[in-house]
């Protein structure tokens, strides 16, 4: 196995790619950013964030575009909001408010033509350096009782490797994803040998998807330098994970827990209804909701 100089450093940095146009969710994302739409109350931005810092990390890298100041916005001290509710006394929302700038050191570079989520990854090499990392998708919620990204980072510390997160999903399915294929080590663990961008059914090499969960070492960033670009210019980070796997140890890990596509609308109205039935406040009076609309 190739190790580059990163190999053995801890993992200390996210990128959340966060530059596209969330057109499946127009009109709502026509002026606000797709990833500040909240579940319940909570931007979906945000719950990312948290289950970065959960995971031990404090620097996130933002890979934005133009309009979407909301989200850098958001993690920043509102000083007119915070003041105001100060003075008339609501201590717990001002702090709520403040939690959120103090959540993370938040980066952001742009991502000036969008040319795909390899692409979006490889803006981030700049600051990210000669480190691993963690790559965290925002239309992917993953509920769990440890973070999908620290059951990850603690894989890539005991072996050394990339990992990939995965889930295993019906075969009539296979083709909305990038599909790992490789030798199984374990029962949740592979070695992966080959990865294919939405393979057609039948043709797939496993049923384990890559729901959008990475923690890479920065081999990543030549490997992504040397993808050719595919249909429309993008540089796809499967590709790049291909020539990776070639050049040093890929691993893929079916992490523990749920996840929720919040890119699609019916994945968001489950993710909704998930966690605002976890709310001991809401719950009751989304179930009586529920059953109500189901009369």
């Amino acid at each position: 196995m190739m190790k580059s100089s990163g190999d053995k450093m801890r993992v200390r940095k996210a990128v959340i790619p966060a530059a596209g146009l969330g057109t499946r969710f127009l009109p709502a994302t026509k002026a606000i950013p797709k990833e500040m739409i909240p579940i319940v109350d909570i931007p979906m931005i945000q719950h990312i964030v948290e289950e970065a810092v959960r995971s031990g990390i404090r620097d996130i890298v933002l890979v934005t575009a133009r309009h979407k100041e909301a989200i850098e916005n958001h993690f920043d001290y509102n000083y007119e909001i915070e003041d105001t509710l100060e003075k008339k006394g609501k201590q717990e929302l001002a702090d709520l408010s403040k939690a959120v700038g103090k959540l993370c050191n938040l980066i952001s570079i742009r991502q000036k033509n969008p040319m795909g989520l390899g692409h979006a990854v490889l803006c981030a090499q700049p600051i990210i350096g000669n480190e691993p990392f963690a790559v965290l998708l925002g239309d992917d919620l993953i509920d769990s009782e440890i973070p999908c990204t620290q059951q990850l980072i603690d894989l890539y510390h005991e072996h050394q490797a990339s990992v990939v997160g995965v889930m295993e999903v019906p075969m009539e399915e296979v083709s909305k994803y990038g599909i790992v294929g490789g030798k199984m080590l374990s029962e949740r663990l592979m070695h992966v040998s080959h990865l294919v961008e939405k393979p057609a059914v039948g043709q797939s090499p496993s049923q384990f998807a890559i729901p959008g969960r990475y923690v890479l070492s920065p081999t990543i960033f030549d490997c992504l330098k040397n993808t050719k670009s595919g249909k429309g210019g993008e540089i796809q980070l499967t590709d790049g994970l291909q020539l990776l796997a070639e050049r040093e140890r890929l691993l893929a890990y079916q992490f523990m827990g749920t996840r929720y596509d919040t890119g699609d609308r019916l994945g968001f109205i489950d993710a909704t209804l998930a966690f605002a039935l976890k709310r001991p406040e809401l719950a009751p009076g989304v179930r009586e909701l529920m059953k109500k609309h189901l009369k």
